[in-house]
C-alpha cells in the first residue's frame, strides 16, 4: 500500500485507561470484567520480589484463580512462545512491569487468543497503550515489530508504584514521549500510513502536541518529585503524557527517523545497557539534524534533555569513539524497508544517518 492509496484515517486506543493511586489493589476486580477461569500474570522479576503481596492480594482475598509467572528478561520469540504454551485454562493475560514485559504479555495474549490487561510499573515508554510489540533477539538486538489486531483491553497505571520507581525510568519515558510530536509532524508531512493501516487524524496530532507541551511544562518538576518518591500533580501529568498521550500519538500519527535510529542502534553492544527512551532521545536529536530543524527547536530539545537528564551525545548511550563503519551499519539498519525511516518526508540514505549521528553529538557543544 502506498502512502496515497487510501484516504482512510484511523485513531485507535485501549479499551480502558485507569490511572490512580494503589490501582494494583483492585487487579482481581478488573480481571473479572474479562474472565473467570484464571488470570495468567506475567511479572517482571524485580517487581515480583518487591510487590508480590500487593499483586496477589486481591486474587487471594476474593478467591479469584490466577497463575503468576516471572518474565525471562527479553521480549523474544522464544519467551513469547514459552508463555503461550503455558497458558492452560487461564482465560486472560495480565502483564506487570516494564516495556518488554508488557510487549511480551500483549504478544502472548494475541497468540493465545485471550484478552489482556497491561499494568506498567514505571512511566518509561509509550508501549503500554499500543497494539504493537517490539520483538528482540534473546541477546537483546532489535528483531522485528509485531503488529497486533487490537489494543490492550485495559491499561492500569498505579501512580503510587510508578512514582516510587527509579527516576531513570521516568526520564526514559520523557525521551520516548518527546519524539512523539516530531515524528508525527514528519508523518503528516509525508502523508504516511501509520501502523494502524491508515493516515493520522487531527485528533492524534493534537494529542501528540499536548504530549509535547505537558513534557516541557511538567517534565523537570516531575523528575524532581520522583527523585523523592513523591507523586505530585506534575508527576500525574507526566505519567499520562509518557503513557497515554504518547501511546495514542505515536500509534495513530506514526513513527519516523527517531525510532528507526533507536532500533538500529541496538546493533552496537554498548547501547544494550541503555533504556529504550534514552536511545530514542538521541534518535530524535539525529532526526533534527536530518531535518535541519530551526534553531529554536534545537535549543529546546538539547536544553530540555540536559535539564531532565537525557543523553545528548553518542558517548552517553554507550557509543564511545565509533568508527565510520559502525555508524554506517546503524544507518543501513535504520533505513531498512522493515523500519520507519521511509515515513520521513524526504529520502534518507544510510550515509545521511551516519553523518547525522555524529553531527548530533557535535551540535550538543553549541546548544
Amino acid at each position: 500500500m502506498s502512502k496515497k492509496d487510501t484516504l482512510k484515517k484511523i485513531l485507535c486506543s485501549p479499551g480502558s485507561y485507569i490511572q490512580e493511586p494503589n490501582a494494583i489493589n483492585e487487579l482481581a476486580d478488573q480481571y473479572r470484567t474479562l474472565g473467570s477461569k484464571g488470570a495468567y500474570i506475567i511479572v517482571d522479576p524485580f517487581i515480583e520480589k518487591t510487590y508480590h503481596d500487593q499483586i496477589v492480594s486481591s486474587f487471594e482475598s476474593s478467591n479469584t484463580p490466577y497463575q503468576l509467572v516471572v518474565f525471562g528478561g527479553e521480549c523474544s520469540d522464544n519467551e513469547i512462545n514459552k508463555h503461550v504454551a503455558a497458558l492452560g485454562e487461564n482465560d486472560a493475560v495480565i502483564g506487570i512491569g516494564g516495556g518488554k514485559t508488557l510487549d511480551t504479555s500483549k504478544a502472548v495474549a494475541h497468540f493465545g487468543k485471550r484478552p489482556v490487561i497491561i499494568s506498567p510499573t514505571a512511566a518509561s515508554s509509550d508501549a503500554p497503550c499500543s497494539r504493537l510489540s517490539v520483538v528482540y533477539t534473546d541477546g537483546g538486538e532489535f528483531d522485528h515489530y509485531l503488529p497486533l489486531p487490537k489494543n490492550p483491553d485495559m491499561v492500569i497505571m498505579d501512580t503510587t508504584i510508578i512514582s516510587k520507581a527509579p527516576v531513570r525510568f521516568l526520564i526514559s519515558g520523557l525521551g520516548d514521549a518527546y519524539a512523539t510530536y516530531f515524528e508525527a509532524l514528519a508523518c503528516k508531512q509525508s502523508n504516511a500510513i501509520t501502523m494502524t493501516g491508515g493516515h493520522s487524524t487531527n485528533a492524534a496530532i493534537a494529542l501528540a502536541k499536548l504530549c509535547h507541551d505537558l513534557l516541557i511544562a511538567d517534565g523537570p518538576k516531575a523528575v524532581a518529585a520522583v527523585r523523592q518518591g513523591l507523586c505530585s500533580p506534575a508527576v500525574e501529568n507526566v505519567i499520562e503524557a509518557n503513557t497515554l498521550l504518547s501511546g495514542l500519538g505515536f500509534e495513530s500519527s506514526g513513527l519516523a527517523a527517531a525510532h528507526a535510529i533507536h532500533d538500529a542502534l541496538t546493533v552496537l553492544p554498548g547501547t544494550h545497557k541503555y533504556l529504550h527512551g534514552e536511545k530514542v532521545a538521541y534518535g530524535t536529536l539525529t532526526q533534527f539534524v536530518l531535518e535541519d530543524r530551526p534553531e529554536a527547536d534545537l535549543r529546546e530539545a538539547y536544553g530540555f534533555f540536559r535539564k531532565v537528564g537525557l543523553p545528548t551525545t553518542l558517548a552517553e548511550i554507550g557509543v564511545e569513539n565509533p568508527s565510520d563503519e559502525d555508524l554506517l551499519k546503524v544507518g543501513e539498519l535504520a533505513c531498512s524497508k522493515d523500519d520507519t525511516m521511509s515515513n520521513m518526508p524526504f529520502e534518507v540514505t544510510p550515509e545521511d544517518v551516519a553523518i547525522a549521528l555524529r553531527a548530533a553529538t557535535e551540535v550538543a557543544s553549541v546548544y
